[in-house]
């Protein structure tokens, strides 16, 4: 039994003095005691752990490569996209699992305690399989058995090259499947899964309504067999016109109308909505998987918020391609998006509860059901996927309650996260992860290699 003690903890019903929490031997929360006497390293202050609901990892290692103008004179996601399709032909089994190693223990050390990885490289280059169908996805696996994270490993159905049924081109050659070949793959990989701890499972992805025939989505949820459901939806005009021209309908609005949408399912980004998806989209009881810092970088626009709160939507963030991994820039920026738009000031805040707490609880609570994973708050029974706070750091001192989140969001950052537990397992310890230095030599070992290469 390990027992935590903090001087203020946010539980499931609200904030806490002098908390002591018990984890059990499963990873699980056995106990919660509030009041308790206080101790000389109660100085933290303790949090549920957001789930990071949306990652490529491999992209980690092309950060900061895509930023000057390409020969165009206008750059956008589908020029990025481009460049990406050229870096991945470089990647093989080990690149695949140093990198994936290297961003897993960012995202611990910034505050998440688990991550679904949007595993959508399934092949060698131009699209040789493996003689092991699970190869890649092996190789995630055994990278979260090394970093500690909590995964929900979610394989990518990809069919095609577009709406227009036309055949899969350069580097997407490496993510095809059909849906007969990716139940084998689903398969084989939940087979693997047993070297992680109990908290581990295997969702399924369809990459996008332009990558999936439609007629392979019942297929897919057959597949799935009650985990989660992911899809990319509605993240840039191009692909809104593309599904318009095929389906008649925009992206959010076919997939609500065609499917029943509730809350196994997670669509990502939905950047480019009109109000009436906005509205059917919250309803649904699915998470709208947002991903700021990414959602910027490539331009996609800005997911409506304020509308989406307001209908009761549900909603987790993501790190996507792993540009700059840091919970509270995805936080921060999703709530400096709306006011942007909206020309005012704490526009995802209600009257009971401040801006970095709606935040925080909404993205811990929507993560978690994302992932289809027991966390997302402090409550007796939940997987421990817990974060300690720098209770001495000058920007939480004097803080208490809500102010606490809000200091740690807008004033502080990453920075003042010292200690991550996942399912329990005690994974970043003053700010550091336990195998820190190992994983970056190996990361560098590989981006060095992958230099010599390109």
């Amino acid at each position: 039994m390990t027992i935590l003690k903090a001087k203020n903890a946010l539980l499931e019903t609200g904030w806490a003095k002098n908390v002591e929490i018990e984890i059990g031997s499963d990873g699980r929360i056995a106990a919660i005691t509030t009041n308790a006497t206080p101790a000389a390293a109660s100085s933290q202050n303790l949090l549920p752990s957001p789930a990071n609901l949306h990652s490529h990892a491999f992209q980690r290692a092309m950060a900061g490569l895509t930023e000057a103008r390409g020969p165009t004179g206008q750059d956008s996601f589908w020029t990025w996209r481009k460049l990406m399709y050229q870096f991945l032909d470089q990647l093989g089994p080990d690149d695949i699992q140093s990198i994936t190693a290297f961003a897993q223990m960012e995202m611990l050390e910034a505050g998440y305690a688990s991550v679904v990885e949007f595993h959508y490289l399934h092949h060698g280059a131009g699209g040789a399989p493996y003689d092991d169908k699970a190869e890649l996805a092996k190789r995630v696996i055994a990278a979260s058995s090394e970093t500690g994270i909590g995964l929900t490993l979610a394989p990518v159905l990809y069919e095609r090259g577009g709406c227009d049924n036309r055949a899969l081109d350069g580097g997407q050659k490496r993510f095809a499947h059909d849906l007969e070949t990716f139940g084998e793959l689903i398969t084989a990989t939940r087979a693997n899964l047993p070297v992680l701890g109990d908290d581990a499972l295997v969702g399924v992805a369809a990459h996008s309504l332009r990558a999936v025939r439609p007629e392979s989505l019942g297929g897919l949820i057959e597949i799935a067999d009650g985990a989660p459901v992911h899809i990319h939806i509605a993240e840039q005009m191009a692909e809104v016109e593309e599904v318009k021209r095929a389906y008649g309908k925009r992206p959010v609005e076919w997939l609500i109308d065609n499917q029943k949408i509730d809350k196994q399912w997670c669509l990502v980004h939905a950047t480019q909505m009109e109000p009436h998806e906005t509205n059917a989209l919250a309803k649904s009881g699915a998470v709208a998987g947002i991903c700021p810092v990414t959602e910027a970088n490539l331009g996609d626009g800005i997911f409506d918020g304020a509308n989406f709160f307001g209908d009761g939507g549900r909603f987790g963030v993501g790190t996507d391609s792993n540009v700059n991994i840091s919970l509270t820039e995805e936080l921060r920026l999703f709530e400096y998006s709306q006011r942007l738009r909206g020309r005012a000031r704490a526009i995802l805040a209600t009257e009971e509860k401040s801006t970095g707490r709606t935040l925080f609880e909404g993205a811990a609570k929507g993560g978690a059901q994302a992932a289809g994973r027991d966390s997302g708050a402090i409550a007796v029974g939940k997987i421990a996927d817990l974060i300690a706070l720098d209770g001495a750091s000058v920007h939480l001192d004097g803080r208490a309650g809500d102010a606490i989140l809000d200091s740690f969001i807008f004033a502080g950052d990453d920075a003042l996260v010292t200690d991550v537990w996942s399912a329990g397992r005690h994974v970043v310890k003053t700010g550091r992860h336990i195998a820190h230095d190992a994983i970056e030599a190996r990361y560098r070992e590989c981006v060095k290699a992958l230099r010599d290469r390109i």
